[in-house]
């Protein structure tokens, strides 16, 4: 099995902030063993919200996700670690929460698609574009080493995570 290291994208998104959610959904990413190399909660701006939902223009909702995603607070964050982006994206849960699995992000705390409390990137390619938009290269720790990576990876990634 070809296993790679990663960086992704994950933003806990306004509703989830309003609910006091945060912690709860930073907390299953660390316990998986991904390390947060980038945390920050911001605003996002009109420009910011169309630069990253630029594939949905045109797209009947789109107009709606750039009023929801504007609409309050965000905490935007990258992960790295082994095939990040598609387990992260495990953790998260299908979109559509009422089609999630219990024990998922989505499963667990969200009720409707409209509503679904985390974004996550769905490719590497756009891990890094979404990564562009919200951070700058210098915002992310990427030189620090957790002393727990040796119980959470083969010796091979070590050095990596």
């Amino acid at each position: 099995m070809d296993r790679k290291m990663e960086r992704t994208f994950v933003a806990v998104k306004p509703d989830a902030v309003q609910r006091g959610l945060i912690g709860e959904i930073i907390k299953r990413f660390e316990r998986k063993g991904f390390k947060i190399i980038g945390l920050k909660m911001m605003q996002v701006d009109e420009a910011t919200a169309k630069k990253h939902y630029a594939e949905h223009v045109g797209k009947p909702f789109f107009d709606n996700l750039i009023s929801f995603i504007t609409s309050g607070p965000i905490v935007a964050m990258v992960l790295k670690g082994i095939d990040v982006v598609e387990q992260s994206r495990h953790l998260m849960g299908v979109t559509d929460p009422r089609q999630a699995n219990a024990g998922t992000i989505r499963g667990d705390y969200a009720q409707i698609m409209e509503r679904n409390v985390v974004h996550g990137s769905d490719s590497v390619e756009s891990a890094e574009r979404e990564i562009a938009i919200f951070f700058e290269e210098s915002e992310l720790a990427t030189s620090w080493h957790r002393d727990t990576r040796k119980w959470i990876s083969q010796s091979k990634f070590e050095n990596n995570v």
